[in-house]
């Protein structure tokens, strides 16, 4: 059976957002991504492996370099995915706040 990756997997690892997190503000280098953590260089290669599989980055060749480049559409499954999450939290929190806001004025 074969296993293919998907999206949350890939954010499920702390490494994995933080490498994100770099490569969205700016396309970097496998060395200079590697630079930004205490693991080892083939470590971070598996990760960006990953994260580009379930193509959150991509590759570009620029001469002899390869820079990786964020592709942010998609996170929108995910964001998707946690929205109705999201909306019901807010409804019980604001019923929680009236509620305590009532208690106060008793």
């Amino acid at each position: 059976m074969e296993l293919r990756r998907d999206v949350f997997q890939a954010i499920a690892d702390p490494t994995r957002r933080a490498i994100i997190a770099l490569v969205a503000a700016n396309a970097m280098t496998p060395g200079a991504i590697a630079g930004n953590f205490d693991s080892s260089r083939q470590t971070i290669s598996k990760h960006i492996q990953i994260l580009t599989e379930c193509e959150l980055l991509r590759q570009e060749q620029q001469g002899r370099e390869i820079y990786y480049h964020f592709i942010p559409t998609n996170l929108k499954m995910i964001a998707d995915f946690i929205e109705p999450f999201r909306e019901l939290w807010d409804d019980r929190f604001n019923k929680l706040e009236a509620v305590m806001k009532n208690q106060e004025n008793l």
